[in-house]
């Protein structure tokens, strides 16, 4: 019987990374798998030899080592690089018709060596252009470990990711709402079995039931809420407004004086960057709630903390995920506009985000994670595309379909109001506002939430545009760059 090849691996990167990962290959022979060298763009290694194997030359002469040297695989151990090198370096990869591999980033370095089991495929998330941010999740310990903890919105993307990460400090009970029972049946079944120390339970109920909700807490008694759930669809929103403001409105605002009423020590909302300045709909009932908690804080003894996301990847409809399944599709993949830029995150790190609010947050403050400069939506698609082994407009066609109502060309983290202060050395900023809330909020969020039930979609509209200053304007930043963060 004829033994299987040895597999002739390629390393991008000399550094501690390669090294580590040359070392790991090297004390696992039943991998027969054997580094040939090193490519490297730091031109005092070229030709040098990094631990007896030799530097081929810089990353730019991929495709030529790979054909003369009969590669068999690619490591990408750069754990610093930017998502534009490893969207170079794919494309090359997928010229030179080579499979390629990541190591973990430079977080994962620090903590201990590689071993040859993290290295793994390039996901989406490696595209995003900078470091993944590593937020403390033991610092929570103190403030969760042993408390009663509600998650609403448990079953969806956010919720789900952030019941993973609470259960690992091991509250004393952890409540699980939604409303759709199949969603929450799954994270259920997952957290019992990773967690079998932590007491869960559940709760399917639609919090636009106010009586209910009221009724609710009161059973439930949680120490800390992480508000989660929501309607999120920008054009879906904005076509049925009134859903949008009983949903996202009107639910925020049962469950808030519902968690007053009951003694809740700290209520997190989520909020998102459609929120800062909002043209949509959707922005505009995230903004309604976040300038109401901004009112009541100081109210209560409930400390109310506001967090905004950028688009995360992965995402139950976010827009990284339908990239990835019109490609499966065969296309074509649909794009608002060549010019669209979005803020990226991973669902761990909003999750962590919102963990790491909870904690440091005193009452009354908007956070939102360092997501470095936005990507473009149509680069995005087109590393997509690259990513599962496709030529884009080639193979995977791209449309451009214009942006739909109640989007943005540019999102913004903060709104015309507020400046953005970095907290401490953490990858976090404050949005700290220099105008106060709306005269009158509560009283127009109540005539609104009354309208939603009977009004036309004008009628709400124009209340919205009351409450909210500046709120139905036109976008005002097409031509301006997006905001830096980092």
């Amino acid at each position: 019987m004829t033994s299987r090849a040895e597999k002739k691996i390629l390393i991008l990167g000399a550094g501690e990374a390669g090294r580590m990962v040359a070392s790991e290959i090297a004390a696992h022979p039943e991998l027969r798998a054997r580094v040939i060298g090193f490519l490297d763009d730091d031109a005092r290694l070229a030709g040098e030899k990094v631990m007896g194997l030799p530097v081929l030359g810089r990353t730019i002469e991929l495709e030529t080592v790979v054909a003369r040297r009969d590669v068999g695989e690619v490591i990408i151990a750069v754990p610093t690089a930017t998502g534009s090198f490893i969207r170079c370096i794919i494309k090359h990869c997928r010229l030179a018709e080579v499979p390629f591999k990541i190591v973990p980033g430079v977080m994962e370095i620090i903590k201990g060596d590689v071993r040859f089991d993290q290295i793994r495929e390039v996901r989406s998330e490696d595209l995003l252009g900078r470091e993944t941010v590593a937020l403390n999740l033991e610092s929570a310990r103190g403030v969760l470990a042993g408390k009663r903890v509600l998650v609403t919105g448990a079953g969806g993307s956010i919720g789900s990711e952030l019941c993973r990460q609470i259960a690992r400090v091991e509250p004393r009970l952890l409540m699980l709402l939604g409303r759709g029972e199949n969603r929450i049946f799954d994270i259920e079944d997952e957290l019992r079995s990773a967690h079998p120390r932590v007491e869960i339970t559940t709760y399917i109920t639609d919090l636009r039931d106010g009586g209910r909700t009221k009724r609710l807490m009161r059973e439930c008694a949680p120490d800390i809420i992480y508000h989660a759930a929501a309607h999120k669809h920008v054009h879906y929103m904005e076509r049925d407004p009134a859903e949008a403001v009983i949903n996202n409105v009107e639910g925020s605002i049962n469950i808030i004086r519902a968690a007053e009423q009951c003694g809740v020590s700290r209520f997190v909302f989520i909020s998102t960057d459609k929120a800062a300045s909002p043209r949509g709909v959707m922005g505009a009932t995230k903004r309604l709630i976040e300038y109401y908690l901004r009112a009541r804080n100081g109210e209560s003894p409930c400390r109310f903390i506001t967090v905004r996301f950028g688009n995360v990847i992965g995402s139950t409809g976010s827009v990284v995920p339908l990239f990835l399944k019109q490609i499966r599709r065969g296309g074509p993949v649909t794009v608002s506009d060549p010019r669209a830029t979005r803020y990226f995150m991973t669902v761990r790190e909003a999750a962590l985000l919102v963990i790491r609010a909870s904690v440091i947050g005193a009452g009354g403050e908007t956070y939102i994670l360092d997501m470095g400069e936005p990507l473009n939506i149509l680069e995005v698609a087109q590393d997509l595309i690259n990513l599962a082994g496709y030529e884009p407009e080639t193979e995977i066609p791209i449309v451009i379909t214009g942006l739909r109502d109640g989007e943005k060309l540019h999102e913004r983290l903060a709104a015309a109001d507020e400046e953005l202060v970095r907290v401490g050395e953490e990858k976090i900023f404050l949005a700290r506002p220099s105008d106060p809330v709306p005269e009158g909020l509560e009283g127009g969020i109540d005539a609104l939430i009354a309208a939603a039930r009977g009004e036309s979609r004008g009628t709400i509209l124009a209340m919205m545009a009351k409450v909210i200053p500046g709120f139905g304007g036109s976008d005002g930043d097409a031509d301006d760059p997006p905001e830096r963060t980092g």
